[in-house]
């Protein structure tokens, strides 16, 4: 059973900078999309960035230009660089794998962007 413990979540001030980390366990990474999620209290989760296992990655326009999401397939890990980041960006953001008809969710972790 896969899974997906994320980290680097936290309080920071407008305009700054966060990495976020997913370490994935207990399957094979690199067969795997790997994607970043938020959401907000009440609301829908939705798409932040994805990166499949061909290497093609898709980004919310919300978020293009600022966050970039990457993997480290050796080490079973995705990553989501979050720059210039804004105070609507505050949300809980969950890492997530797609395999075939299979989808698993990591536990969360809070991002605050406040001054």
């Amino acid at each position: 059973q896969v899974q997906l413990v994320e980290s680097g979540g936290g309080l920071v001030q407008p305009g700054g900078s966060l990495r976020l980390s997913c370490a994935a366990s207990g399957s094979i990474f690199s067969i795997d999309t790997m994607g970043w999620y938020r959401q907000a209290p009440g609301k829908q989760r939705v798409l932040v960035a994805t990166f499949t296992s061909s290497g093609s990655t898709n980004y919310a326009d919300s978020v293009k230009g600022r966050f970039t999401i990457s993997r480290d397939n050796a080490k079973n890990t995705v990553y989501l660089q979050m720059n210039s980041l804004k105070p609507e960006d505050t949300d809980v953001y969950y890492c997530n794998r797609v395999r075939g008809p299979l989808i698993s969710w990591g536990q969360g972790t809070q991002v605050t962007v406040s001054s």
